[in-house]
Parts: structure tokens; sequence; C-alpha cells
């Protein structure tokens, strides 16, 4: 691709952001908007990026190309600009697909939970390898420090998400299937409308390409009816390619176990995240990274070195010696991990401080997520996040409360984030687990609580 002048409506997203920081490192000329300053915007900058807060069609103008997400309304200012102007524009994911082909390698990690986590497994272990990969992932990995790393050309590592069906403008020679789930029903409608995007997503796969599948989760056996793609297996359940065995948890809720190779023992893992959930991830991560030929102490050396990305399980302190956590949980499947997580760390009194995400995803999944979230002890409901929409769906916090009280009676709904910092401080008790869950802002409630002078 000529290097052009690009510009991004939205350039502070955490894929938007590194895929600036690509094209930056090849010395292409950037410009971006958005609509505040973070440490993001902040970084672009420093690294030579013309970043400017608010809307600015002047800069669409000089721009030779415009990238923009799928949430960006069509009566965006520059958006406008941009299309009367007969600029050459593309959505994000449009535009990641065209620049991923650079690459000789493309390894893309897809399903509706744990894409942030196994992409970070990955990269660790191809890093370890001194592989030397150029990496694209959705959340902050603090051994890259940030949610890029720009290597050479030979293998990008990518998250490739399905809403709005993004990840069928990727071309990927290798892919990771890790579950298909009933998401982003605003767009698909239908589990089986997810399951036809997976489908054709699955085929994007050269003839030399691989896939390596989930076949625990019945919809990944579905999909994988409809190809001739080469495929490599791993389950807990299922007879597979790679599974696990001889599992054991410690005290930290941290899984140990065998990775198996064709019932053969490959190797013995010590995680450092919780959840058994993550032991599928690492088991995907182990039969791709054997894949590509990584020599096995190699992929020990890299995944037992991983210790997760921000807002996924995450630890941030104490407050008067309860134990603060953030999760960027918003399905109730994820959230069903999560309360896992929360029963192996050693506690009190469980605090759940839910934020839900989207109206359309509320309105779905309402009747789940009471279910999930009933089993802490203490749930406090904020304000739904609306992201992109606007409620045409009607349904309100008080739904979910009440739904919840049905077998929960210690629930309520707390209309402001400061509101619920200072219930929880005058409420949480030493050695009580406060976890915020949501894809949205909540986490603010939880950093708060930790700047807060404390027993720790």
């Amino acid at each position: 691709m000529a290097k052009k002048k690009v510009h991004f409506i939205g350039i502070g997203g955490i894929s938007m952001s590194g895929i600036a920081e690509m094209l930056l490192a090849n010395d292409y000329e950037i410009s971006g908007s958005d609509i505040k300053e973070t440490s993001i915007t902040t970084k672009l900058r420093e690294h030579g990026a013309n970043v400017i807060i608010g809307h600015h069609p002047e800069l669409v103008e000089k721009a030779d190309i415009i990238v923009y997400t799928a949430a960006i309304p069509d009566d965006d200012l520059e958006k406008q600009a941009a299309l009367n102007l007969n600029k050459e524009c593309y959505e994000r994911a449009q535009f990641l697909g065209l620049i991923s082909k650079q690459y000789d390698h493309r390894l893309c990690i897809s399903g509706t939970h744990g894409k942030s986590t196994t992409t970070g497994l990955i990269s660790t272990v191809f890093l370890h390898a001194g592989k030397n990969p150029t990496i694209q992932i959705g959340a902050f990995l603090p051994s890259i420090n940030g949610n890029y790393y720009i290597g050479d050309n030979d293998y990008l590592i990518m998250e490739a998400c399905e809403y709005v069906d993004s990840f069928l403008h990727f071309y990927p020679t290798s892919e990771v299937i890790l579950n298909i789930d009933d998401d982003h029903l605003d767009y698909f409608k239908n589990i089986e409308n997810i399951k036809k995007s997976f489908t054709k997503y699955l085929n994007l796969l050269p003839s030399d390409g691989v896939a390596v599948v989930n076949i625990d989760d019945k919809n990944v056996q579905d999909i994988l009816k409809n190809t001739s793609s080469k495929i490599i297996t791993y389950a807990l359940k299922e007879k597979a390619d790679f599974t696990a065995q001889n599992i054991t948890k410690n005290n930290q809720g941290f899984y140990s176990f065998d990775v198996l190779d064709h019932d053969n023992l490959f190797l013995h893992l010590n995680l450092k995240i919780n959840g058994k959930h993550n032991i599928y991830n690492a088991i995907s991560a182990v039969a791709l990274c054997n894949y590509y030929g990584i020599n096995k102490d190699i992929i020990k050396e890299g995944i037992e070195s991983y210790q997760g990305v921000d807002r996924r399980f995450q630890f941030l302190g104490k407050y008067n010696d309860a134990l603060i956590y953030d999760d960027y949980a918003h399905h109730p499947t994820e959230i069903a991990s999560t309360l896992e997580s929360v029963q192996t760390v050693k506690h009190h009194e469980s605090w759940a401080i839910f934020q839900a995400h989207t109206f359309s995803r509320t309105k779905e999944h309402l009747s789940e997520f009471a279910e999930i979230l009933a089993n802490f002890d203490h749930i406090i409901i904020a304000s739904i996040y609306p992201a992109r929409e606007t409620n045409i769906y009607n349904v309100h916090e008080e739904d979910l409360v009440n739904l919840i009280k049905e077998k929960n009676p210690h629930v309520l709904y707390i209309d402001s984030f400061a509101k619920i910092e200072e219930y929880l401080k005058e409420n949480i008790q030493p050695q009580d687990i406060v976890i915020t869950i949501g894809a949205g802002p909540i986490n603010e409630v939880a950093y708060n609580l930790v700047k807060e002078k404390s027993i720790a």
C-alpha cells in the first residue's frame, strides 16, 4: 500500500490507536481526532501523530485516506466531510485487513469470550521465542506496555472480533476459535447467524492454513461440518488433538495441569491467571505455538510468565483491607467465569458492581444476568452503559434489580459512580472482595477506591 496521509476518526480507541502506531512505525503521516484526551492520545502525539480533540473536518480535507470505527455515526461531521469530498474511506476492520497483507503469517484469534487473554498468551510465547511479532490486542498487555507491539513483517498476531462481521475483512493464515456464544444480537439477531458468520470466517483460510478450535463448544462443532480447512482440535471433555489432565488448583485460584498431544504428555503448565476458562485459553495457545514450531520449553516459559491483560480479573489493591478487583465481563457466560474466579480467592463476602453494556444486550440476556449475579453476596447495579445505542428496547436497571431480588435480596440500583463509591466505603468490611464488572467505565469506581487511604 502506497504511503499516504491517513486520518483516524476516533483515534483514541484501543484498536484504532494500535493501527495508527503500526503506520507511524512505517513513516506514514497520521492525524486523528477523538472526543476526549487520554493517555493513548498523548502517546500517539509523542510518536508523531497530529491528534486533536473534538470534530475537525479540516483534517479530513488534508488526508488521503479516512479510517473510522463502526461506532462512528453517519452524521459525524468528519465522516460527512469525507463522504462529501469523495475521500478513500475504510471502516477500521477493512483497513486493518488491508494493511495486514504485508505480513507473511497472520494469526487471528477469535471467539465470543477470551480473545484478549489468548492473544496475550500467544504473543508472549512468540516474544519469548524471539520471533519479534507485530501484535494487535484489544487490551493493555503489561509485557509490551500497551495494546500493540511493532515487530517485523513475519508474524502479525491479532484479535479478530465477530461484531458486524469485522473478522470477515481479514486475511488469516491461521485462526483460533475459542467459542461461539449468543452475543451482539443487536446485529446478528440469533445464534444461527453468528454461526454462519464464523463459518465464513473459518473458510477465509488458505489451503495451507490451519484453525485451532475448541470442540467442547457445540456451536464450534457445528461450523466444522462446513469447512475443508486443516483443523487442530482441543478440549477438556471431548476427545481432541490437545487435551488436559491432572488438573489442580492452588489457593490463589491458579490452575496447574498436564497438556497432552494425542494422549501423550506434551508439557506441564502452572498458570498465573485465575479461572478454569483459562485452561482452555492456554491449551489453544499451546496448540497454535506448537504448530508454528516453537520449542515446548519456550511455550511453557512464555505461558507461565503470562500474568494477564488489564481488566481481566485484575487485582487493583485494597480499601480498608477489602480486596478490590476489576473485570471486563459483559456477557452472562463471562460473568460466570468471573464468579468462579471470585470463589477461588479467600474472602469474607463478595460485592459485584455491575454495569450492563448496551441496552440490546441487557434486554436479550436479562434473566441470565440476574441468574448469575444473584450468586454474589451483594450486588450493586450501575446505570446501563449505552455505548452506540439509544434505549429503544424499553429496558431499565430496575428490571434487573427486580429479577435478582427474587433470588437475593441484597441488591440495589445506584445511579452514579460517586454514590456507589460512598455506599461501598460505608458498607464493605475487611476481607470482603469487591469487583467492578462490565465493559464500560465502571472500573473508575474500583480505581477510586484503591486511591483512598487504606490499611493495606
